[in-house]
């Protein structure tokens, strides 16, 4: 029976050490999107109370909320459209901040450290398998999806935009359709590394 020798990583030399210590630069870069997603949860929760008080009649905020919204129709009141164009507006900065923790946690793992949540009740579940090509594939679908929220919102409201803006807009989120299939296909290509079985020796 072989016993397996725990080996401690090999010393690197200093040039290579150096560089290898150099991710840890895009640790501030990490910090200023938590900033970002803060941000996020600050307008999130004013665009939220604007449309409470515009259901009750407030007219600053009923003004603030067409203004917002950008809605050409009826402005005598809270309408539907209105009420759909801002709670979309919402749904957009909720998946805009599920994108950032997406960047945040896994561009964190993957390119900095190890955060070592195996045995944390909230691990998400994604973040197990992650690696590089998971998280461009994950992020190109995230992508997709906020794409989708804005052109819902522009088809909408589409008596505010001209022609040219509408095909422009539809154009560009085919675009990140067709990015995001041909980042999965590369990926799907892509030789896997072997899975290796650490077996003990009888």
């Amino acid at each position: 029976m072989s016993v397996k020798k725990s080996s401690s990583p090999p010393a690197l030399r200093p040039l290579p050490n150096l560089i290898f210590l150099s991710r840890w630069l895009q640790v501030p870069l990490y910090l200023g999107l938590i900033v970002a997603q803060l941000v996020y949860v600050v307008h999130f929760w004013v665009e939220l109370v604007d449309l409470v008080g515009a259901a009750f009649g407030n007219q600053a905020a009923m003004d603030h909320v067409t203004k917002a919204v950008g809605h050409v129709g009826d402005t005598g009141g809270l309408t539907e459209t209105t009420i759909m164009l801002v709670v979309l507006g919402l749904i957009d900065v909720v998946m805009i901040s599920n994108l950032l923790i997406m960047v945040i946690v896994g561009g964190y793992e993957t390119f900095v450290s190890r955060m070592n949540l195996e045995e944390h009740p909230d691990q998400p579940e994604w973040l197990s398998h992650v690696n590089a090509s998971v998280l461009k594939v994950k992020l190109g679908t995230a992508i997709i999806g906020i794409s989708s929220i804005h052109l819902l919102k522009t088809f909408i409201n589409a008596e505010a935009y001209s022609e040219k803006a509408l095909i422009a807009q539809t154009s560009i989120h085919i675009a990140f359709l067709l990015s995001a299939m041909a980042i999965a296909a590369c990926d799907r290509i892509m030789p896997k590394p072997p899975v290796s079985n650490d077996t003990d020796a009888h």
